[in-house]
């Protein structure tokens, strides 16, 4: 029996792919083999030695020690894709927020309870504070274009925006599905050319600070920023000064900080990006779909610390190795089989920064032995046979 540790609460839809005669889950697992977590932070956790993967139901994993895992031979899993479209429609919104002053408006009109007949007329004497612009013919520069990124491009220029994307590492598939954008060479053709900017890139040491005072002053004055990906990829002393300047005219951020709650200027929502039933069946049947594949088959699919890798399953047993990205590696592991008399019937080796990961199928091995024997050459982090 698979155990299957969950740290926060999962939609049962996705829990229900798992086979109850083979899996059983619960937030107490003392010995898991695979792991499915939301916002739950595992830096201070210790994991079980048992533990094979980490499925993370959603896109950014700063929740959990990638580099940690990856030592200890723990495949992590994110699910891209799954809370696009959740995300994309509060970007809309967010739009919409950042011009017409609707927030503030709306709590303004709270204020006139009481009043009776003379609301109309205290309405209209003080609406003319809350006009915005309309978005249509605006120029909206998207940075970063997964597949939230792609969306919100598209459905902006469907809007009637002139949309700019920038992404260094744009995959084909992202590309084709690019409507009639244009793709800026740099963000500071974006910086200097757009009305809105919406951030859509992860958060790492190379993008903490990407909007800062110097960014900022490359700006249009008067521009809308907005962030639904990670706080950290704004400097908030930074963005502060460029409200109370005017250099910019709104923020809008999906994660609210002491320092930006009750800015003037600034649209606080609370982290409600990915927040609807759709966004978390899909997120949840995607993260136990990756977990049943690699716990069962060995594959990998949406790993952020091991290359993507399958591999239809040709024989009895198949040995599934994770391993440093060194020279020598695969020769070694051959050696090691050649040397137990197991013959190799189909192999693939693929690589990821400093681990790879090797599928090898074989028709039948003394599994104890042949896991000892490879498991002793230098560079292996992690052997299993299935």
């Amino acid at each position: 029996m698979y155990e299957i540790k969950t740290y926060n609460k999962i939609s049962a839809v996705g829990l229900d792919l798992f086979d109850k005669e083979k899996y059983a889950i619960s937030d107490n697992a003392e010995a898991p083999v695979g792991a499915i977590v939301r916002s739950a932070a595992l830096h201070e956790e210790a994991f079980a030695p048992s533990l094979l993967a980490i499925a993370r139901a959603g896109a950014g994993t700063n929740n959990i020690p990638i580099a940690r895992c990856s030592e200890e031979g723990i495949v992590v899993f994110n699910t891209p894709g799954a809370n696009a479209n959740a995300v994309k429609e509060l970007v809309l919104a967010g739009l919409f927020l950042s011009s017409r002053k609707i927030v503030s408006a709306i709590e303004w009109a709270k204020t006139l309870k009481g009043n009776g007949d003379a609301v109309g007329k205290m309405v209209e004497k003080g609406k003319s504070a809350f006009a915005g612009p309309e978005i249509k013919g605006k120029k909206l520069g998207v940075i970063g274009l997964g597949a939230i990124g792609v969306m919100v491009a598209n459905a902006a220029y469907e809007l009637g925006m002139d949309v700019y994307g920038y992404d260094p590492y744009l995959s084909l598939k992202n590309a084709w599905n690019l409507s009639k954008n244009v793709h800026a060479s740099t963000m500071k053709e974006i910086f200097a050319e757009c009305d809105y900017i919406t951030l859509h890139i992860p958060l790492n040491p190379n993008t903490k600070g990407t909007i800062n005072a110097e960014a900022l002053a490359s700006m249009k004055d008067g521009v809308r920023i907005l962030n639904f990906a990670r706080d950290g990829l704004v400097n908030s002393a930074d963005m502060i000064a460029a409200l109370a300047s005017g250099k910019v005219a709104s923020y809008v951020v999906d994660f609210p900080t002491d320092e930006m709650i009750g800015v003037d200027g600034v649209v606080c929502i609370p982290h409600l990006g990915a927040s609807t039933p759709e966004s978390e069946d899909n997120c949840a049947v995607m993260a136990a779909e990756e977990l049943m594949d690699y716990i069962e088959n060995g594959n990998i699919t949406n790993s952020v610390n091991l290359p993507d890798i399958s591999m239809p399953k040709s024989t009895e047993m198949r040995i599934c190795v994770l391993h440093k990205n060194i020279p020598n590696m695969l020769t070694s592991m051959t050696a090691v089989l050649a040397k137990d008399n197991v013959n190799i019937e189909n192999m693939l080796n693929k690589s990821k920064g400093d681990f790879a990961y090797t599928i090898l199928d074989v028709n039948t091995c003394d599994t104890e032995s042949v896991k000892a024997h490879i498991s002793a050459v230098e560079g292996i982090v992690r052997v299993r046979i299935i």
